[in-house]
């Protein structure tokens, strides 16, 4: 069978290779791939930026969609289901979050992840997956069901922005997300199914982000900097661009009792001025909180699951501005200005 390959920390080295047939072990579904998200992460990895150096060729891939061919009897899938697969394995040394089945939170940094660290992605015509790392999508999403594995890293975000709201009386009613790519979109789009009034800064001008925004019923403002948003003091801020500027921007531009989540991964090397005691001075006279959060866990693939089965389907869809065919697959890694692009599998 064909799948997508890289060597992972060697630049130059991704492929469409022949490998063998995968076979199910005890406990796995084997799974016919239909399609392959492509975010940022895999462009990293590509280009060498990013990754555990190996000799061995890793398939890429890890925001998957499949369609289960064989199940083990006793499981709670059977063939025909529509399924993603979660990336994360806890560290076979468990920490104590690991051992606690808080993988996505694990504290010494063994865990394992399809497609990005040690393990295999679920870039091929055909995968397995523990039944218990797989999660079932609603077939009314159809393809669309390639979102949850993105839409599972907000599904978490906004369960740990609950979790901390809730060290004391919380009403939030403003949210600001910056960037309107795909985590920034679902994020607004989370924030809008649970009532808030929510705006989104992006630095498009026009054109299919600023749509986007608006057909969610969200406000949709462009530029590079807070000051386009005018004065704005939301609740909640969820960063989704790593941009080293708009996070601190974010630290000082929250309500009082502001929480800022930090979804956006920053490029090291570049050194910015900031006033780091007026940071810190309004976080500690304001109780705010401000969070990093990456990967998810189990029920946040669940929950995103769910999201995005409540979201409406035209504008999901509308999301998914590139497919390629897996014969075209070296293309899905420039980006240009598309919001996500995706592999078909199932040629």
């Amino acid at each position: 069978m064909r799948a997508i390959t890289l060597v992972p920390g060697k630049k130059g080295t991704l492929g469409l290779t022949e490998v063998p047939d995968p076979r199910p072990g005890p406990g796995e579904l084997l799974v016919q791939g239909l399609v392959l998200g492509i975010c940022g992460t895999d462009r990293e990895l590509v280009s060498g930026e990013y990754g555990f150096p190996s000799d061995e060729p890793m398939i890429l891939g890890h925001e998957s969609l499949g369609r289960v061919l064989e199940a083990p009897e006793g499981s709670a899938f059977s063939p025909g289901d529509l399924v993603v697969g979660v990336v994360r394995r806890p560290d076979p040394e468990s920490c104590g979050a690991c051992a606690r089945g808080e993988f996505d939170m694990c504290r010494n940094g063994g865990y394992t992840e399809r497609g990005i660290k040690e393990l295999h992605g679920y870039g091929s015509e055909r995968w397995t997956v523990e039944a218990g790392y797989a999660v079932r999508v609603d077939p009314a999403l159809g393809v669309l069901g390639v979102l949850v594995e993105p839409a599972s890293v907000l599904a978490k975000a906004w369960e740990h922005i609950e979790l901390i709201g809730s060290r004391a009386w919380f009403g939030p009613e403003k949210v600001l997300v910056t960037g309107a790519g795909p985590i920034g979109l679902l994020a607004a789009m989370m924030g809008r199914q649970r009532g808030l009034e929510v705006h989104v800064l992006d630095r498009a001008e026009s054109g299919l982000k600023p749509e986007l925004v608006t057909g969610l019923g969200a406000t949709y403002h462009a530029g590079d900097s807070l000051d386009a948003v005018g004065g704005y003091l939301p609740d909640i801020i969820i960063e989704a661009t790593g941009s080293g500027p708009l996070v601190f921007e974010s630290m000082l531009n929250t309500a009082a009792a502001g929480i800022v989540c930090l979804t956006g991964v920053s490029s090291g090397g570049r050194h910015l001025r900031a006033d780091i005691g007026q940071i810190n001075r309004d976080i500690v006279l304001e109780n705010d909180v401000v969070f990093g959060t990456v990967n998810a866990n189990l029920r946040h693939y669940r929950d995103a699951a769910k999201a995005l089965q409540e979201a409406d389907r035209s504008w999901l869809d509308a999301l998914i501005t590139r497919r390629l065919p897996m014969e075209d697959f070296e293309a899905a890694f420039d980006k240009g200005d598309h919001v996500k692009v995706v592999v078909t599998l199932d040629s």
